[in-house]
């Protein structure tokens, strides 16, 4: 992938539930935590805990969290209702994607709607991914076809004031499913930087997954530090197993965060851990407190 890539480019006290609550904030209606950046969480990571959009959403209320994503639009309107954001709509998923030509058009018609479902209920960003490898793929011309197919929304999403996040995602880990993704072209978050730069817009970033990073390219803080610029959205989880971001995994969450901070960043860090303790809001709660750091 590197050679293609050369190639391509010719708490304050803690209270009632959570966290530090501003001043005068009764319990009932947690103040939102007070960070430079947003909290939100991955739905997704938590319905396999049974745990309803719904609940996890009374959950981040509770934490003062911003927003929730990777839930299905059906959920929005109850999640919204709480005060929260939809902090990342849907679009296209991250099997079929733009590197394969025959899903060219279902990508551009599912990013056109996902822009549309972010501009009606005032979210800021919309997710997407380049698609798994296919028997024969030429690498130079999938990159280009991504870029190509990503260029034919983008002027939706800059009319719309949308951010479009592309993901990086990684293809080695084996250990427990949705911990990898073995097959998927955009692997390798230095050649996904260099599509980023391709498609040219402040509203195309990349969705800076720091456990994906880890995982396939590692130098987490030093990446953030050269691709600021480039990103739009983060997400967390623990190394090995995707799972809580606690002492039983490799990477040092407190540092990585105040290295965002520095960077100025201000939109959103979410958690995408998938549960392994007994009782997963405290996983979530455990995962917010380790990322407000002072």
């Amino acid at each position: 992938m590197r050679t293609l890539r050369r190639n391509f480019i010719s708490r304050a006290a803690l209270a009632a539930g959570g966290l530090g609550l501003s001043a005068g904030q009764g319990l009932s209606a947690p103040a939102k935590i007070d960070t430079p950046f947003k909290h939100s969480v991955m739905g997704w990571c938590f319905g396999g805990r049974g745990v309803k959009p719904r609940e996890l959403g009374e959950w981040c209320v509770k934490l003062g969290m911003h927003g929730m994503e990777g839930i299905p639009q059906a959920a929005y309107k109850d999640v919204m209702k709480l005060g929260l954001e939809i902090s990342l709509v849907g679009s296209h998923g991250f099997a079929q994607g733009p590197c394969d030509p025959k899903y060219t058009d279902m990508v551009i018609q599912k990013l056109k709607d996902g822009i549309e479902v972010a501009s009606q209920i005032k979210a800021k960003r919309v997710i997407t991914f380049t698609g798994m490898r296919y028997d024969g793929m030429d690498d130079i011309k999938a990159a280009q076809l991504c870029v190509d197919t990503w260029k034919k929304v983008v002027p939706l999403a800059e009319k719309k004031g949308i951010t479009i996040c592309f993901e990086h995602l990684n293809s080695r880990a084996t250990e427990g499913k949705m911990t990898g993704h073995a097959g998927y072209f955009g692997d390798d978050v230095d050649f996904c930087v260099d599509l980023v730069k391709q498609v040219g817009s402040e509203n195309f970033k990349l969705l800076f997954d720091i456990y994906h990073v880890e995982i396939m390219n590692g130098d987490v803080i030093r990446r953030i530090r050269e691709y600021k610029d480039y990103i739009g959205h983060y997400h967390t989880a623990g190394n090995p197993g995707r799972g809580e971001i606690d002492a039983s995994q490799e990477i040092n969450y407190p540092p990585i965060i105040r290295e965002i901070i520095k960077t100025g960043f201000t939109d959103y860090v979410a958690q995408e851990f998938i549960p392994t303790w007994e009782d997963p809001f405290k996983s979530l709660k455990h995962g917010v407190e380790t990322c407000i750091v002072r």
